[in-house]
């Protein structure tokens, strides 16, 4: 084992895609999720608890924990924690978002479930 530094500016620079994991150990993972302005988010719910940090941009978050549904803005510093299961996207994107997101377990790849 060894301790990984990272540039946060350099991840989102490479970052070919939506979501891009960069951390993977046995008992979480750790990506970047990139959303433009304008953009749909297609996400499904996750096996996995989830926490959202919101490095850059301004958009809203919706979540459906059964029928019970949530809106709230999101901007730089928020965070938030989604049970597994919920269903949840943000959307209204008016200035592209960078979050760091954080998975507990692991599970599975995630990089269909952000496409």
């Amino acid at each position: 084992m060894h301790v990984n530094v990272f540039d946060f500016s350099e991840l989102l620079a490479r970052s070919p895609k939506r979501h891009l994991e960069f951390i993977r150990v046995s008992t979480f993972s750790v990506g970047i999720y990139i959303l433009d302005s304008g953009a749909t988010d297609l996400q499904t719910p996750h096996s996995e608890d989830e926490v959202y940090y919101v490095v850059s941009g301004h958009g809203k978050m919706r979540t459906d924990l059964e029928g019970d549904f949530t809106s709230f803005d999101v901007s730089p510093g928020t965070i938030i924690f989604v049970p597994a299961r919920v269903h949840h996207s943000f959307y209204d994107i008016s200035e592209r978002l960078a979050v760091l997101v954080f998975f507990g377990p692991p599970g599975k790849a995630h990089d269909s479930q952000f496409s």
